[in-house]
């Protein structure tokens, strides 16, 4: 099937190469995960009053209110905490680009993954106006 051992030699040598690459970003897509695992984003209200984490995959963990929520009316705290969840999202948004750019560099994968992660936690962002 070869015709002479150089061209034997040079398939051997993709075919290495290719295996290698493949190695490496499967490397590179486990220290991804294990990286982006652990993170949370958390926020705060500008009043300080309204405190949220949310975890990897951008589901609420904590909530903490602070006492002077008391002084207001249930729907302004309510206001306050859809906004600092939205708030803890990008948070969490801006620290998985981060490791994503850090981990994979400029790999389109890299750049698939962190687009996956904005429509996630920023449903809204492709909207004319911005709004949910």
């Amino acid at each position: 099937m070869w015709a002479d051992e150089a061209a034997l030699d040079a398939a051997t040598r993709r075919l290495d190469e290719w295996e290698s690459s493949i190695a490496d970003r499967a490397a590179r897509a486990q220290a991804l995960s294990a990286r982006t695992r652990a993170l949370t984003g958390t926020a705060r209200s500008p009043d300080r009053a309204v405190k949220v984490t949310v975890d990897a995959t951008g589901l609420l963990v904590d909530l903490r209110l602070d006492e002077q929520t008391r002084q207001h009316p249930a729907a302004h705290t309510a206001r306050q905490i859809v906004a600092t969840t939205r708030a803890a999202h990008a948070d969490l948004l801006r620290q998985l680009t981060e490791a994503t750019t850090q981990t994979l560099g400029d790999d389109p994968a890299g750049q698939a993954i962190i687009d996956g992660h904005r429509r996630r936690l920023d449903p809204g962002q492709g909207t004319p106006d911005g709004r949910r």
